[in-house]
């Protein structure tokens, strides 16, 4: 329940933080440690996520939020007269306010397709920029950003990650995940993706925290440090270095002890699942189905402010002219009670 009484549903990062989280919060309030990272917490994080991954050489820092780690590490990867390549949906090139552009990198968008980029796609893409006699005067292609899971709930699989890997070495690009819900997408059945399948595949990705049972934070894993040599200063220079940088430690350090982030997105899942069940059993309309925590459900116009009055929701899109796409997102703490309550509204 939110704050305005209503059912919360319009987002996964509206309630606080998992219990243990906060337990360990209160616990060591009072300890006094290093800045910036430099903590036991931290590195007790940071040992217990390279073993998650299967890389210990791994460089793993912490950051506050999403759009701040996408905008740090795109920038840290990039040449100037570099642009990344994106789903037209992805979230750097709809809900991130131009942040990348802010940067000096122009995001490069092609046609998705249940929110997923095609190899193939990028590799016909970058092949027509090398053939392009002016491409010199052309953003160059230097990296590939995907989401996983996307904007659309939808999931990758280890051998489309593996396409990829092999676009980007073709043509000497670096290839990034934005792991903001990945907890969902480990907790899903149909999860063909692992982070050490990520930690194989890609220059660099970021494991979700503020949408995933965390206050905030996200904890971005180079599996190779020299592909990013300074980092750390270049996370300084973009003012995303948090002084008190045990509260993110600290988080990861809970959220990586005895498998909960692997656990953490479950009930989201299972109420997400049951959510869909009843809505096809009482025939209503959803623009597809998603094996993560994300619904996107066909409601008519004039039923959205009746809807409204119980349940937080999230626009997405027009469908038509008397209809609207909306967005229900079960999250790490959506109780059986909620989910019910949520089916009878809808």
């Amino acid at each position: 329940m939110s704050s305005t009484g209503k059912l919360a549903f319009s987002s996964d990062y509206m309630k606080g933080a998992h219990p243990d989280i906060i337990k360990r919060l209160v616990e060591t309030n009072m300890t006094a440690t290093g800045g910036y990272g430099q903590d036991e917490y931290s590195e007790a994080a940071k040992q217990k996520i390279r073993k998650a991954c299967g890389c210990p050489g791994a460089c793993v820092e912490f950051l506050v939020g999403g759009t701040q780690t996408n905008a740090t590490v795109i920038d840290a990867f990039l040449r100037s007269w570099q642009g990344v390549v994106a789903a037209g949906t992805g979230h750097i090139s709809v809900h991130e306010a131009g942040a990348i552009e802010a940067s000096g990198h122009k995001v490069l968008t092609l046609p998705q397709k249940l929110g997923k980029l095609s190899a193939e796609d990028v590799r016909s893409y970058v092949q027509a920029f090398y053939a392009d006699e002016n491409h010199e005067h052309m953003v160059m292609p230097g990296m590939v950003y995907l989401s996983h899971p996307t904007e659309y709930g939808t999931l990758y699989t280890r051998e489309e990650l593996a396409a990829f890997r092999r676009v980007c070495d073709e043509f000497h690009m670096a290839l990034y995940v934005d792991g903001a819900r990945l907890a969902y997408a480990l907790a899903s059945p149909e999860s063909r993706l692992t982070l050490e399948d990520l930690a194989r595949y890609c220059d660099a990705f970021y494991i979700g925290g503020t949408k995933c049972g965390a206050l905030f934070g996200e904890a971005v894993v180079v599996p190779d440090p020299a592909a990013l040599p300074a980092f750390f200063t270049i996370i300084k220079q973009h003012g995303a270095l948090l002084a008190k940088g045990r509260l993110l430690g600290l988080q990861f350090d809970v959220l990586f002890t005895d498998g909960l982030y692997e656990r953490i997105g479950r009930p989201a899942i299972e109420a997400a699942q049951k959510i869909t069940a009843a809505l096809n059993e009482k025939g209503r309309p959803m623009l597809f189905e998603t094996p993560t925590n994300q619904i996107f459900c066909i409601v008519e116009n004039d039923r959205l402010a009746a809807l409204g009055e119980k349940v937080e929701y999230g626009y997405w899109e027009k469908y038509d002219e008397g209809h609207t796409v909306i967005r229900l997102a079960t999250d790490w703490g959506t109780t059986t009670e909620e989910t019910e309550a949520l089916i009878k509204a809808l």
